[in-house]
This record gives structure tokens, sequence and C-alpha cells, in this order.
């Protein structure tokens, strides 16, 4: 190859859910992503959601049952905020929604790390975070020993 390689980084995430309506009002009014397309065939229904135009995230109405912790596959998804006062905030607009949360308020990454944030499911049961690398010092950890977002 007499090309350079450049680093990869995620582009956009892709999750299947079972209502693409129920899931696109859970992203766009919970969470903030503007609808950037959607595709509204009754067999090919989905939504391209993003922020100040860039894309971020695409859901696809192809599911059949609900996330599967103990399938392989998608494990979570995190969204880093740009502070922990934005956490707090997101925290509410979800507790307001009755969003199932897997902790109590913010919480560490893992004992004494200054990183941190919510963890919480979507209406399909797909683990989300929404955590800052810092600002989060002072807050539990929640699991002992091992990452909290491994094992919620």
């Amino acid at each position: 190859m007499t090309a350079a390689i450049s680093t990869l980084r995620t582009g956009h995430v892709g999750l299947n859910v079972t209502d693409l309506d129920r899931s696109l009002a859970f992203y766009r009014d919970a969470l903030g992503f503007q609808v950037l397309g959607e595709g509204k065939e009754e067999e090919r229904r989905f939504a391209f959601l993003g922020q100040d135009g860039e894309l971020v995230l695409t859901l696809w109405q192809q599911a059949d049952r609900a996330f599967a912790p103990a399938a392989a596959g998608l494990h979570h998804l995190a969204f880093s905020a740009g502070a922990i006062e934005e956490v707090r905030e997101y925290e509410e607009r979800l507790r307001a929604r009755g969003v199932d949360f897997a902790y109590e308020g913010v919480v560490a990454h893992r004992e004494g790390a200054a990183s941190g944030g919510i963890f919480f499911h979507d209406p399909d049961g797909t683990r989300l975070e929404v955590f800052v690398p810092s600002g989060a010092e002072g807050a539990e950890a929640p699991t002992s020993g091992a990452p909290t977002c491994g094992f919620f």
C-alpha cells in the first residue's frame, strides 16, 4: 500500500428497534437528537438522528424483541457530555419520562475515578450511558473492582 492509513473513529451507530415511533420519540425528545432523515415505507422504516447536521445514530425498525444483554453484539452505547451539569440535566429529563436507570444518580466509572455518568435503558432495553471524562470526582462506584459500565 502506498497511501497512509488514517485512524478510524466511530462514524455513527445503528440500532435495531421494535417500534420506530416510540424509539424516535425517546431519542429526539429525551436525548435531544435531531431527525436528519426518515424512511416511512411500511417494510423499511428507519430514522437518521444527529446533532448540528452530523449523523450520530440510526434507528432501524427490524427487531422483533427487546435488547438482549447476553447476546453477542452491542454491549452499551455511551454519549459524551460537555460537563457534569449536563449529565445531571439529562438525568432529570429522563427521570421525568420514567426511564429505567441502572444506578441511582451519577456514578463513577470505577473507584476513585474522575469520569462517570448515568446509566439507563431505552424503550427496547438497550443499555445507554451519558458520561463526562471528568467532574464525577467523589461519586460512588457501584461495582467494586470493575468498570461500572461493564456490568449493568
